[in-house]
């Protein structure tokens, strides 16, 4: 049950929200700028790649690092592979994970690690493995960690992670935040401007500043003190009160944020979801729209006293838009189609702008959402 009362107390939400992530959330566009002074004092834009590299391996562990991999991928494009590197075991410590290269890496390959932790001992070895084969070695991490002090010298390049704005000022908060919204960026962005000085993609630090204002203004759209029915996540929260999500996307930015999605759904709400992209999203969802989920399967449910009780899962689609590729959509055969099913459609498509920051302004709007969402579930966080 969504208490939404919740949502237009400011004070209230702040006192749910133990571990600070809404203001973690609220304060994405500082990260970004944080990351981007950080990633010029590494030496990051002195660097004179020889060439592209022949393949992109990335690395990491957490949902931040997980996400950067996947935007990675979808903004590099046909450039050049970029292979994710999953773990394959466990290492020779308690609990830890292991990666391993694949065979064929080698001294034209370059790998990125990207953790929001560095006690990893298994992302050690892994950096250690890459130099033994001659891969250049890139980290985003804390600074002063195990896999900082692995990559010292010759072995390879360290930039330290951005952290919040505050921790200095809250060092019992600066954990929880390391893993929050704010993270995403804190990682993401030294590895853009990376492959930017490479050749891989086009993420200057002039479009990455744009990213940073892009974040600063959705965050004033979607910050607590706005009211819900002029506040874009907080209205996404309260549609999604009882309903199995079906994120639906289109266009190369909103299929990593529409994942995304998905991952903090589930990881902050315990809610399932599942995302897709156009068209193939219509076939693949088709039969979840005319079964037991779908709006029109229970015609008691629109007697249901909403205040007090809880329904069944019913399927919404959330359509994520950016600009289609060769200006041609499917989304009027999407809005057809849950037309069709009786099934409830919210739609987010971005302001003008780059593909950079139609992703920023997607990710931190559905990020809002969630947070909103959960805390109004009464979701602990």
């Amino acid at each position: 049950m969504l208490d939404e009362s919740l949502l237009d107390a400011p004070d209230a939400l702040t006192r749910a929200d133990h571990r600070g992530l809404l203001r973690d959330a609220a304060e994405a566009g500082a990260r970004v700028r944080t990351a981007l002074r950080l990633t010029a004092e590494a030496g990051v834009g002195e660097l004179a790649p020889e060439g592209r590299p022949r393949g992109v391996l990335i690395a990491g562990s957490g949902a931040a690092a997980t996400t950067a991999a996947d935007l990675i991928g979808a903004l590099a494009g046909a450039t050049a592979p970029v292979t994710r590197l999953h773990p394959t075991g466990v290492a020779p410590a308690a609990g830890a994970l292991r990666w391993a290269l694949p065979g064929w890496a080698g001294p034209v390959d370059l790998l990125l690690i990207a953790t929001t932790d560095g006690s990893e001992p298994g992302l050690a070895l892994l950096a250690d493995q890459a130099y033994r084969r001659g891969c250049t070695v890139v980290a985003v991490a804390p600074s002063r960690t195990p896999l900082g002090e692995s990559l010292g010298g010759a072995h390879g390049l360290l930039v330290p992670m951005a952290t919040a704005p505050n921790d200095w000022a809250d060092p019992v908060g600066a954990d929880t935040r390391a893993t929050g919204p704010g993270a995403l960026w804190a990682l993401l962005v030294p590895l853009l401007a990376l492959l930017d000085r490479v050749g891989l993609l086009t993420a200057p630090p002039a479009a990455l500043n744009l990213v940073a204002d892009r974040l600063d203004r959705t965050a004033e759209r979607c910050g607590p003190a706005v009211v819900a029915y002029s506040n874009p996540a907080k209205t996404l929260a309260v549609e999604l009160a009882d309903s199995l999500p079906l994120i639906w996307t289109e266009g190369t930015a909103a299929a990593p944020a529409g994942r995304r999605f998905a991952a903090v759904l589930a990881e902050l709400t315990g809610r399932p979801a599942l995302a897709a992209e156009l068209p193939e999203a219509i076939r693949a969802h088709a039969a979840l729209l005319a079964g037991d989920l779908a709006g029109s399967a229970d015609p008691d449910d629109f007697f249901r006293d909403r205040v007090t009780e809880s329904g069944p899962l019913r399927a919404r689609i959330v359509l994520l838009r950016d600009r289609p590729t060769g200006g041609l959509t499917a989304a009027p055969a999407a809005r057809e189609l849950a037309l069709g099913h009786e099934a409830p459609i919210s739609e987010l498509e971005p302001e003008e702008g780059s593909e950079l920051e139609a992703l920023a302004e997607l990710i931190a709007v559905t990020d809002f959402a969630t947070l909103y969402l959960a805390l109004a579930a009464g979701t602990p966080l």
